[in-house]
């Protein structure tokens, strides 16, 4: 997706330099400049993105999102974007839950930003009051997810929000989590999706919206 944003913009500006008269040049050239915000998210992702090999173990390549936080001018672009795509698509919930570490990053914001509350799903032993747990298989590894036990409430709407999605086994794990508690999934938010891995498959009927899909991992 990144490569076919480049290629939109590539092709308008090969267009500016061979039509006439040069009316038409200038307003191509102004078409090659102007792209929508997310495509702006997109296109910048490759300066943002990390691709760290062999980390956490060796076959598997980390995308390390620190830079994007370390660039407020870019960072702010992604939080609007995915403001508007939940819009855009209607994604109607009551509450956002994001996953303990990274989903912390993007959850709390969006949480702000259209004032909805926020539940943390932590790693074991972080709660201080009794919780609920859930255990689920990684790509590289196993983990569990705990929230307090009075966090959900019965027929409450979520949106899962998270940094990456590949195979969908963490997102899908705090999807059963809700559900475990008797809430509702209302949709998934994520700022990457590694689109070979078709990890979009685990979450069933239920909406997935990724901002910056990367067709190589």
């Amino acid at each position: 997706m990144v490569k076919n944003v480049m290629e939109k913009q590539e092709k308008l500006q090969e267009k500016c330099l061979t039509r006439r008269p040069w009316c038409v040049k200038i307003n191509c050239c102004l078409e090659a400049i102007i792209m929508t915000k997310k495509e702006e998210v997109i296109s910048l992702a490759s300066q943002y993105i990390r691709d760290v090999p062999g980390f956490p173990k060796p076959g598997v390549t980390f995308k390390d999102i620190v830079p994007v936080f370390e660039h407020p001018e870019y960072f702010v672009k992604v939080f609007e974007v995915m403001v508007e795509e939940l819009e855009k698509n209607n994604i109607q919930f009551d509450k956002i839950i994001c996953p303990e570490a990274r989903g912390f990053l993007f959850g709390p914001g969006i949480g702000l930003k259209m004032n909805k509350g926020v539940v943390l799903a932590r790693k074991p032993g972080k709660l201080p009051c009794p919780g609920v747990s859930y255990s689920y298989d990684l790509e590289y590894g196993s983990e569990t997810l705990e929230i307090s036990k009075d966090s959900i409430k019965p027929g409450e709407r979520f949106l899962v929000v998270d940094d990456l999605l590949a195979t969908g086994g963490s997102g899908k794990a705090v999807c059963n989590l809700v559900e475990q508690c008797g809430g509702e999934v209302a949709g998934v938010l994520f700022y990457i999706e590694l689109t070979p891995l078709n990890g979009r498959k685990m979450f069933g009927n239920c909406p997935v919206i990724s901002i910056v899909p990367i067709d190589a991992y």
